[in-house]
């Protein structure tokens, strides 16, 4: 064979040419905008890797390749498999055919389930953003992204994280989500500028995260809110919530208890019914009691 003294670089480009790959004969290179959930210096100029989250369990690492192979030719594949959503990484030879990846595959429906795809990058590159100041921001219109909230928020120099939350069954965002910021000043100051501001179609609302509360916490969604519902306001409502529970057991136990009742009075109505059809005399006693009738009025 004449691929014997190609590298497997090499050979790949001949095999993309081979199947005449659309991204030999692609435009101009799109760029996918950076999300906000990447580490802050991070820089993708020399990244050729991908991250693939939200993978349904029942795609398979062939099945995964071959998705991703759409858009140029694989170096390697890697699926982490989990029980309810599993991840994964796709290293691409080049870095045009890793961009195209993310600016055409994310999104894109896994056996009903919308996948993530993002730079991958080491998690030493990440900023540790535990000891950040975190601020809640909600009523997030449902076309914001990472992407859109970071930049929102990067007016601020210290803006380290930016995340929607995302809900991972309908790929949906949550309305929303969570900011970080190394110095609590500008933390201060984006809530004080930006609460009520208009981000998309949908006025946002920011105040302090509650403490515990992360980005990475899908269950976060308890925040100090000066300007919303005060925590006798949330007792109010987690009361009124045990209450319609309770009347709503009361009432589907109230509905199996109705038929009960009233197969209870139709089986006695029955019963007296039949009772009655009993004690009725027969088409021959009543014969008798004719004939017997008639004989005492010839009689008299």
């Amino acid at each position: 064979m004449q691929q014997q003294g190609l590298n497997p670089q090499q050979q790949a480009m001949m095999q993309q040419a081979l199947y005449h790959h659309p991204s030999l004969f692609a435009g101009p290179q799109i760029e996918p905008i950076l999300s906000g959930n990447l580490p802050p210096n991070f820089d993708s100029a020399t990244c050729r890797s991908v991250y693939v989250g939200n993978i349904h369990p029942q795609v398979s690492e062939p099945l995964l390749q071959e998705v991703f192979l759409s858009t140029g030719p694989i170096e390697g594949c890697k699926l982490i498999k989990k029980d309810k959503s599993s991840y994964g990484f796709v290293h691409y030879f080049d870095r045009g055919s890793a961009a195209l990846a993310i600016v055409t595959l994310n999104g894109r429906h896994l056996f009903g389930q919308p996948i993530k795809v993002n730079w991958a990058y080491a998690s030493s590159q990440r900023e540790d953003t535990s000891t950040h100041h975190n601020i809640f921001v909600g009523d997030l219109s449902p076309e914001v992204t990472d992407a859109t909230l970071f930049a929102c928020f990067s007016v601020y120099s210290s803006c380290s994280d930016a995340r929607v939350m995302w809900d991972q069954k309908t790929g949906r965002s949550r309305g929303f989500g969570f900011v970080s910021f190394r110095n609590q000043q500008d933390a201060q100051s984006a809530i004080n500028d930006l609460n009520g501001k208009w981000l998309g179609s949908r006025q946002i609302r920011c105040n302090w995260a509650a403490k515990g509360a992360t980005s990475n916490d899908d269950n976060a969604k308890s925040i100090v809110d000066s300007n919303g519902p005060s925590a006798l306001d949330h007792g109010i409502i987690f009361l009124q919530k045990k209450v319609k529970k309770n009347l709503m057991t009361i009432l589907r136990r109230t509905i199996l208890c109705i038929p009960l009742f009233m197969w209870a009075t139709s089986l006695q109505r029955l019963h007296q019914l039949i009772s009655t059809v009993i004690s009725m005399p027969s088409e021959q006693e009543l014969s008798k009691m004719s004939v017997s009738n008639e004989t005492k009025v010839s009689v008299l």
